[in-house]
Parts: C-alpha cells; structure tokens; sequence
C-alpha cells in the first residue's frame, strides 16, 4: 500500500458496481479512459533489479514513453523519478530522460529489451475538492494485466493526492470505505506483472530487514518499523486465505507481534490514545491466529511424537481426530476475520495513525536504541533466573521477554557491528529454539486437555511432562551460555 501520495485499494466487481454511485462521487463527472501500459526489460531483468520501470503506453489517443527510477531518499522512503513525453505509435524514447547516465544506460540495452507483460484496464476518474486547497483523483481501474498468454484481472480503485496533506487523502479513502468493502492493496500493478510473468505461486514472506539508521529520529524509526510490520503482515494475507501452508499464518503472527513488540518499544514516546486505540486490536488479532498456530504446530510436529510413542492408544486417535477438526476450524476462522471490513479499516487507521504521530522531540535513534536494549536484556536476566526453578508459566514469560529483546534488536541490527551481533545472535538463537520446543509441549498439554477431558489424557500429559524434565538441563546450559555473551550495543 502506497502511504506518500496515493493509496490503492482492491474491490469486487460487485463493490465497484456501487462505487461509481457513492454520494462522495456523485457531484463529480467521471473522465473515462481505455489505458493500455506495455512494460519492458531484457531478458535477465536488468531493469527490475536496477528498480527501473520502462513502460509505452496508450492512453485514451495519446502514445507515451515514459521512464521511471525508484531511489531511496534520505528518511529512507522510496521515491520515483519520472519522465514521460509524447511518442509516435511503437516507438520507445529515451532523449526525455534528464537523468544522463541512465539515459545512456537504456540506450545501451536498446535492442536487448523486450515486452515483459502489459495491463490493460478501463478507467472512470472523478476530480474531488473536498475543501479549498485539496484535490484527490480518485480512479476505479477495471481490466487484466497479461504476460506470456496468462490473465490476472485488476479491479481495484487508486486515491492520489494532488493538493493538500496526507490526512485528507486517508479521509477521503475511509469515507469510501465506511460504505463499501475496500481492501489496502500491498502491490502494484507494475509488482503484479512481474508475477504473472514469472507464473509465481504463492510463497510465505519473511520480515525483511529495516533500513533504520543512528541519525533518524526516534519517531521516524517508529514509523518505517510500523510500516514494515504492515508489509510484512499482508504479504502474507493471500497466502493465508487462498494455501492450507501453516507458514502463513506463523509469518502473519510473526508479523502483528514484531508490530505489538514496536508499539511497546516506543510507548513512553507514542500519544497515550494511539496505543490505547490500536494495541489491543493488534492483540485480538494475534491471539486468533495465535489459536491456529498451535493447533498447526501440534498436528505437524507434536502429535507424530505422540503417535509414535502410543502406536496402539485409542486415545492417540481421538487426540488425532479433535486436533484435525480445530485446525480446520480456526484456520477458517482466521480466513475470515482477515476477508472482515473490520481488518480493512484497521490497516487503513492504523497506517494514517502512524504517519499523523507528531515528532515531539528530536531524539535520534542512535541514544534511543541502546538504552531500550538495556531495558529488555535486564527484563530477561532477571526471568532467566526464575525460568530453571519454576514452572511452564515462568519459562513462557521468559520466552516472551526474549523475543521482545530480540525483535528489538533486529529493528536496531544497522545501528550496530555485524560480527558482534552475529555472535550475539548465534547464542540466542539456540536459547529461543530451546524455549520454543518446551513451549510447544506446555502448549500440547493444554490442547490435550482440551481434546481429552479427565482422565482420558493422562497418559499422554505424563508422557509430555517427562519430555519436559528431559529438556530443562539442557535449557540451563543454554543460560549460562547466553548470560555471558556481551550485548552488541554498547556502541553504536
């Protein structure tokens, strides 16, 4: 989802239907155009690693050639450079580019690029002026995009802000979507392409690593965190609806606690009502996808234990049969809550939320991380005492404090030496893996006591408790090891 000047939103065709007679557009007259963008690269997509779009396109009569750039500013935002001109039907221009050295660039691949996908899409555009000083181009694009004989449909709406702040853009767009179903689209139509071309299947995505620095401010490293988070999360979202993969829904939850992990982070920083507005939904989603991940982790890893350890147990069938059914349930739970328009207008909310949050102060992240950092490796010192002699209750605070450090961490990882982090990392990681098992099994006690009330699950809890006996020396090893590595972040 773009945040800078323009959203982009997918819908039915249904929704669209009624879009065009939402009172917001009535008092506007639609321009229709028929635009059809044909987009090349070379064979070995030079030109989609080195982020640069070249596209001829037709729209309504006129041919254009244009080109496009997308660097990395200083606030770390991903801008474009553009140039566009007016071309004669089939031909490529490049003499437009002020850019120099990527117009000699083009040229010199002239006769190695080729046409890689095109989109091909009607669109009805209304001009609104919400208030003196605002222009918002709201376009409802209808059509396909088409790459090597397959056809993905496009039906979605784009807001473009062309006077005015950002506030009235997420207005306009939250006016729409208090009426009809709009959803945040993550990708364009440009992304798409490459994917149909590529005839990709769907595939979990993993948290990407943040571009934060020691100059930014504390607010601006909140802001590109929380918005990675979201990428993060809805990168996932198809995935999850359309793939019974159980990768999904970890990386979604991955996703929205690595958020929650932020929100905490920054609290003392953040507005009290921005965190008492958006953190307990954040929650109530993580609890529901946090219900299907540990049935998927039962089923896929927990119970081929117990099966092999019961071979002829008619309660291991029973087990067998209920974890079968609340997977399937939950997972379809998950599915729906994620298709709501209760999750559409948190992302929207919540992204206009964060790019609204005021810089209060001019703190640098360089003095803000460090400090955090000590907060949190404090916190899970003191439980990794309790951890050995208590309980799984302990022993799960413990795993929760240490995640909360280590996303942290990863956050901060630029701000910091690569090979001191590496080895920090080395030792945490065996500690989380360590913990992450003996949750599972706390976790499988639970479930069994729910699948097999009484005494039906006896035999299988003692069998999980003496797995667990089996496991603690190993944790307290694990402990030790990792009390004696020296934090990464004593200088930055």
């Amino acid at each position: 989802m773009g945040v800078e000047n323009e959203l982009n939103l997918s819908l039915t065709p249904g929704v669209a239907s009624r879009l065009v007679k939402h009172p917001l557009l009535t008092d506007a007259k639609p321009i229709r155009q028929h635009v059809i963008n044909t987009y090349y690269d070379t064979p070995d997509q030079r030109l989609r690693r080195e982020r640069v779009v070249v596209r001829y396109r037709k729209k309504g009569s006129t041919w254009l050639s244009s080109v496009r750039r997308m660097t990395v500013s200083e606030s770390r935002h991903t801008e474009p450079s553009e140039w566009e001109t007016i071309v004669a039907p089939g031909k490529l221009d490049f003499s437009h580019v002020a850019d120099g050295t990527l117009r000699e660039w083009l040229e010199s691949l002239r006769e190695e690029l080729r046409p890689a996908f095109t989109t091909s899409f009607t669109r009805n555009a209304w001009l609104l002026e919400p208030r003196d000083g605002v222009r918002i181009e709201v376009a409802l694009d209808r059509g396909w995009i088409e790459a090597d004989g397959r056809r993905r449909p496009i039906c979605e709406v784009g807001l473009e802000l062309l006077s005015g702040g950002v506030a009235d853009l997420f207005s306009a767009a939250g006016d729409l979507q208090t009426d009809l179903s709009l959803h945040p689209e993550t990708t364009s139509k440009f992304q798409r392409g490459y994917s149909v071309l590529a005839d990709e299947s769907l595939h979990p995505v993993k948290a990407l690593p943040i571009a934060t620095t020691a100059e930014m401010t504390t607010m601006a490293g909140f802001r590109a965190i929380a918005l990675a988070c979201l990428n993060h999360l809805q990168s996932n979202e198809q995935g999850l609806r359309e793939s019974d993969n159980p990768e999904f829904v970890h990386q979604a939850r991955v996703a929205i606690r690595r958020l929650r992990s932020a929100i905490r982070v920054w609290k003392p920083r953040l507005p009290a009502e921005f965190v008492t507005r958006f953190d307990p939904r954040w929650q109530a989603l993580a609890r529901q996808l946090g219900e299907t991940r540990n049935w998927d982790v039962f089923l896929a890893e927990t119970l081929p234990a117990v099966i092999a350890a019961f071979p002829e147990g008619v309660e291991v069938g029973r087990l067998s049969h209920y974890a079968l059914r609340r997977c399937a349930i939950n997972r379809a739970e998950a599915r729906s809550t994620l298709q709501s328009a209760d999750y559409s207008r948190l992302l929207l909310e919540f992204t206009a939320a964060v790019l609204a949050l005021p810089e209060v102060e001019a703190r640098l992240l360089g003095t803000f991380a460090p400090r955090c950092l000590d907060k949190r490796a404090k916190q899970v010192r003191q439980l990794a005492g309790e951890a050995l002699d208590s309980d799984a209750p302990a022993r799960h605070r413990l795993r929760v404090a240490y995640k909360r450090l280590r996303y942290a961490l990863e956050f901060f990882a630029p701000l910091f030496h690569a090979d001191r982090l590496r080895a920090y990392h080395v030792s945490a990681s065996n500690l989380q893996e360590m913990l992450g098992r003996l949750n599972d099994l706390a976790v499988a006690g639970e479930l069994t006591k729910e699948a097999l009330p009484g005494e039906q699950g006896e035999v299988i809890l003692y069998w999980l408790d003496r797995q667990t006996e089996r496991l603690l020396p190993e944790l307290g090893g694990l402990l030790e090891d990792f009390g004696r590595q020296a934090v990464p972040w004593n200088a930055v």
